[in-house]
């Protein structure tokens, strides 16, 4: 196998999945590699792989690389061909393979990657043989593949998951009998533009009472409207406008991959994700409540509102907190039988979802809620809102622990309790606010979470914190 340019993998993989820049860090030699590492090291001779991609100009390329690379270590590669994030999880899990997606979420075109997953949809991450499958398919890149002895090579059949997907979402969440709402939905030139259509609108199943109004559903990985990043203010902005340009009920903006869904309500504004957690957490304890569950378990990671706990428990549930990151959330999810599980960076997870992350899922979580009701949305989701936050806000700083070190020292004699799960967190013993201090494991930053009873005071802590953290960044 000849390599054109000379690839340390090392460069690539990250904690939950590879992303890198397509011809530079990660190339179609490496992934060639990776596919033959990939079931070497899931011991996956003999079996079906899932093989995925997203619209990005190198997914076609990379996915049949990483075929050929399965297939010469003895598995049979199913391709998937153009599919979302959780469609590869969906997959993982009703046909019971491990498989895998290219798609760099929400990264600029240059970027590509992988997201990897084993039968039954269980992540693989460093913890669960990620840097293992590096660490061999760089050997493999750097010294040719071995011939399998295990198994014949893999014969390599395509496959299609859409309609099965779709129906399968329909199951979980009926939305035939919600009143009409107009839904406009950003897909961002990404996946959604082939979810969206399948699941909400008419294309494959019987229609419901949304009108879908489009906006950027062309497949195109080179964004031309906007990055595909909900999470960033100035990107859901065309989507803001056409809520209210329309009339609309809702707005829906997905990310590259499709996992993740941020709403707009009907002025404009953002709902926050911890809003959607504690929204759809409500649902699903009610419903597991009504199938025999005691105290169904719901997982939040640290940087959520206060509002998720407070409203899990007042509707009979159990909060877990867990760290940020979905293999520990998945992981999490698995060990309590959580029943659904939020992040702030709007990934939702569901048990009847083989504990995986899907932003389409919890779309319609919200489309039921809104739809069986006659409240505006903004109404609605202020009831989970109580609080005021301050969104994610990042600090340059060397040195990380000298600027956390200096902003305990400045509350040592507060009336506050302090705790050390995923960064520092700092909260009022009278629940006025609390603020989390989290360094990045990639970047030279200092991550800002903070939340409080009111403006002013999520202000001035946060302007307190801040001045410090970048006094001698």
């Amino acid at each position: 196998m000849g390599v054109s340019v000379e690839i340390d993998l090392s460069e690539s993989f990250k904690a939950y999945d590879v992303r890198g820049i397509v011809g530079a860090t990660i190339n179609a030699e490496a992934v060639e590699a990776i596919g033959a590492a990939f079931v070497d090291v899931l011991g996956l001779a003999g079996q079906d792989v899932l093989v995925g991609g997203d619209m990005r100009p190198s997914s076609p390329e990379f996915s049949a690389a990483f075929a050929r690379g399965a297939a010469y270590r003895g598995a049979n590669p199913r391709m998937l061909g153009l599919i979302s994030t959780d469609e590869l999880y969906f997959a993982a899990g009703s046909l019971g393979c491990a498989g895998v997606v290219f798609t760099a979420s929400h990264n600029p075109a240059a970027y590509n990657g992988i997201k990897m997953a084993k039968a039954g949809a269980v992540p693989v991450s460093s913890d669960t043989g990620l840097f293992d499958i590096r660490d061999l398919a760089q050997s493999y890149l750097d010294e040719g593949l071995p011939v399998s002895t295990e198994a014949p090579e893999g014969i390599v059949a395509e496959i299609d998951v859409l309609a099965d997907y779709a129906a399968y979402l329909r199951k979980l969440v009926d939305l035939s009998d919600i009143r009409p709402l107009k839904v406009v939905v950003d897909a961002a030139n990404g996946m959604g533009g082939l979810t969206t259509p399948a699941v909400l609108g008419d294309t494959l199943l019987p229609g419901l009472p949304l009108e879908i109004i489009e906006m950027y559903f062309e497949l195109d990985g080179t964004f031309p409207n906007h990055p595909a990043n909900p999470l960033e203010p100035e990107n859901l902005r065309d989507l803001q406008a056409a809520v209210i340009e329309h009339g609309a009920d809702i707005g829906l903006a997905f990310d590259g991959d499709a996992d993740r869904c941020f709403v707009i309500d009907e002025k404009g504004n953002p709902v926050s994700p911890s809003a959607i957690t504690a929204l759809v957490a409500v649902r699903e304890i009610a419903r597991a409540r009504a199938a025999g569950e005691d105290t169904p378990v719901i997982i939040h990671n640290l940087i959520t509102s206060r509002a998720v706990p407070e409203a899990v428990t007042a509707a009979g549930g159990r909060p877990v907190v867990t760290r940020v990151g979905h293999s520990f959330i998945k992981a999490v999810m698995a060990e309590q039988g959580a029943v659904f599980g939020g992040e702030h960076s709007a990934h939702y997870y569901f048990r009847d979802f083989y504990n995986a992350d899907t932003g389409m899922l919890a779309a319609m979580h919200v489309l039921a809620a809104l739809g069986h009701q006659d409240t505006p949305l903004s109404e609605f989701a202020a009831e989970y809102e109580p609080y005021v936050s301050s969104g994610e806000i990042n600090s340059e700083v060397q040195d990380k622990a000298g600027a956390v070190a200096r902003v305990l020292a400045e509350f040592a004699d507060a009336p506050v309790s302090v705790t050390r799960m995923d960064g520092t967190t700092v909260a009022a013993t009278d629940g006025s606010y609390w603020f989390n201090l989290r360094p990045s494991n990639t970047e030279p930053f200092l991550r800002y979470n903070g939340e409080a009873i009111d403006t002013p005071t999520m202000e001035s802590i946060r302007n307190q914190v801040l001045s410090i953290v970048r006094s001698n960044a």
